[in-house]
């Protein structure tokens, strides 16, 4: 008799049939792994890419976002352990295992993140510090360009020897972690008031604060190949939004406004100075009075 799912790996597709297969593949059929892709309401026919795969595919009528695809996910599912993958991401049954067992081995633990490396093999720096006022500040005005080995220039963790450890971050990229599901059940999932980014800063955030730890696993890795480069121009506005309403969500109501503030002066420099082109700078304009005005549209 087959024995039911212990890992549940949960992708949310949205216009990613370039990436999919390539996603989910190495993992369909693997002994306790069941294979659930979210779609978000793609027009590129996402899904036709791994019909022929033993997945369980659930169309969305609609996008709501990367967060009410992932929830959609993980509780179609029974797993002892969600997988959220990215559909750029790479990942083999091996890693997957180590992240379960890093998991497993100590009742603390609630999410497990491994080591995530581009498609050139080079390493991403995907452990995090959480947000503060004197980083976003910082990287309003640039200075974590001049001193990027700083702590309090930047949330991301650039000492490379902090990649070769397991080690407990503040958080982690949302592009590969693996999570308990009754940690996920206690939390009621990902907070769907997120529709992009920032998503993975508030379950981490949330994990801690109900008293789970947040482990790296270096032993577990990941290609990505989707890398980590800015977002798009026309996602701007998105990921300044996300970034005011964790603040106001996890903050206080002066430290929120400070950080509204702050993220509208990074929106404004890198308007003026930034680099990508014009269209990065119209994005970033966008960004600023989506800020400014608190609208929930671009």
């Amino acid at each position: 008799m087959q024995q039911p799912p212990q890992i549940d790996v949960v992708v949310v597709s949205y216009n990613s049939r370039d990436t999919l297969r390539d996603c989910v593949e190495p993992l369909v059929g693997e002994d306790g792994v069941r294979v659930i892709v979210v779609d978000n309401d793609s027009s590129d026919g996402s899904l036709e890419a791994v019909s022929d795969l033993a997945v369980t595919a659930i169309p969305l009528q609609r996008n709501g976002g990367f967060a009410h695809g992932c929830n959609a996910g993980w509780r179609a599912g029974s797993g002892a352990y969600v997988l959220l993958l990215n559909p750029d991401a790479r990942i083999d049954v091996a890693s997957l295992r180590r992240l379960v067992q890093a998991i497993e081995t100590n009742a603390d633990t609630g999410l497990a993140a491994p080591r995530i490396v581009n498609a050139d093999g080079l390493l991403e720096y995907s452990q995090r510090r959480f947000p503060r006022l004197i980083s976003t500040y910082a990287q309003a005005l640039f200075l974590h360009r001049l001193f990027p080995r700083a702590a309090w220039t930047d949330e991301l963790i650039r000492d490379e020897a902090a990649y070769s450890r397991r080690g407990t971050p503040d958080w982690v990229s949302g592009a590969c972690m693996v999570v308990r599901r009754s940690a996920l059940h206690e939390l009621e999932g990902l907070d769907e008031e997120f529709f992009m980014y920032s998503e993975d800063i508030d379950l981490c955030r949330r994990l801690r604060t109900a008293g789970y730890e947040i482990v790296f696993e270096p032993d577990a890795m990941v290609r990505h190949v989707g890398g980590v480069s800015a977002p798009r121009a026309g996602l701007l506005p998105v990921l300044a939004h996300s970034r005011v309403r964790y603040a106001r969500k996890h903050r206080s109501p002066a430290a929120a406004f400070l950080e509204r503030i702050g993220v509208a002066l990074g929106s404004l420099t890198h308007a003026l100075v930034g680099r990508g082109g014009r269209s990065a700078r119209m994005g970033h304009v966008r960004a600023l009075r989506r800020t400014l005005t608190g609208s929930s549209q671009s």
